[in-house]
């Protein structure tokens, strides 16, 4: 696990999101990269259970279990601005359990799926967003692999970025100010995606259901 840099793409213009998909894909492989087998991550939201927030108007916390298919045994759990919790695969189990406390929001499932591609040190992968049967964006991955510290090779992913994203490349996550020096580790990965899918959320006005 290297440091990772995850971005959204947008859609070319005049073209489709699978159209630019392609596009991308194809610099990819110019460049020399090799398919590696394909990726997934999604991600389920909930929100606090009415029954739990008593009668003093209280705003409902949302949480937002997601998965990663480069840590199959793994569930991540995320609080927007909050902590990340690491658990086995059997956290959805516990979540049907706790249903008094978080209810799934409605038509809140949001995931990527794509190629991935190595390219020396590099594992990128470009993935197709997609919320129920429509595709909503673009994910980029894109994975230091023989470092480990965000502020030792941000120079250095940035170039790779700008090798195949041009003017799109994005600047360094949120996430890398917030541990400068600390040894990165999946759950920040996670936290990109989880910032990455509520952006698309709100561009395409798709609000998570919350507390009626």
């Amino acid at each position: 696990m290297g440091v990772t840099c995850v971005s959204q793409m947008p859609v070319a213009e005049g073209k489709s999101v699978q159209q630019t998909v392609e596009l991308l894909t194809r610099k990819l492989e110019m460049l020399g990269a090799e398919k590696q087998g394909t990726f997934c991550v999604d991600c389920e939201t909930y929100h606090t259970a009415a029954s739990t927030l008593g009668s003093q108007g209280q705003a409902g916390k949302l949480m937002y279990v997601m998965h990663n298919s480069e840590y199959p045994l793994s569930c991540f759990a995320l609080f927007e601005n909050g902590p990340c919790l690491v658990a086995d695969t059997n956290f959805d189990v516990l979540m049907v359990k706790l249903k008094g406390f978080f209810q799934s929001a409605k038509a809140s499932k949001i995931e990527t799926r794509g190629t991935r591609y190595q390219y020396c040190d590099f594992l990128v992968k470009v993935g197709t967003v997609t919320m129920g049967p429509s595709a909503r964006g673009i994910s980029v991955e894109v994975e230091y692999g023989p470092c480990v510290v965000a502020s030792d090779c941000w120079s250095l992913l940035l170039e790779f970025l700008q090798s195949f994203l041009g003017s799109h490349t994005p600047g360094a996550p949120a996430v890398f100010g917030n541990r400068h020096d600390a040894v990165y580790s999946p759950a920040d990965t996670m936290v990109q995606y989880m910032e990455l899918f509520n952006k698309i959320r709100k561009q395409q006005q798709v609000p998570v259901a919350g507390i009626r």
